[in-house]
């Protein structure tokens, strides 16, 4: 038996409501503020909510950097991997292994820096 269920993924960032409104155009779903601007929710239909949360002093993970983890990163499957390359990146994801394009995923930062990948179903 389970001691507890996933409530949230949250993520450190220095603006939550530009930072949800990216994953939101991804993702889609509607975006939830609360407070003065230092959190945000977005509510993915059908799935798990993801949680924003403004940190000041937020810095980006190093990928890839063996000497440094990235602590953590999104997988967001798709049925094509060239179109939403084009659509993240428009925008504002940044390519970070994006070479192999014979591979079933890619790896992108979001505009906050964190690591997530694009992996074909």
């Amino acid at each position: 038996m389970a001691i507890a269920k996933l409530g949230q993924v949250v993520l450190d960032c220095p603006d939550p409501r530009a930072l949800a409104a990216f994953y939101a155009e991804i993702l889609g779903g509607a975006v939830e503020e609360e407070g003065e601007g230092d959190w945000a929710d977005l509510n993915i239909p059908g799935g798990q909510s993801l949680g924003f949360q403004k940190a000041p002093g937020h810095v980006p993970p190093k990928w890839p950097a063996p000497g440094d983890s990235q602590q953590f990163h999104l997988d967001l499957t798709v049925e094509d991997l060239d179109a939403a390359e084009k659509g993240i990146l428009a925008l504002g994801a940044r390519p970070l292994d994006t070479e192999d394009r014979a591979r079933t995923w890619r790896v992108y930062a979001d505009p906050a820096g964190h690591p997530f990948c694009l992996c074909a179903c």
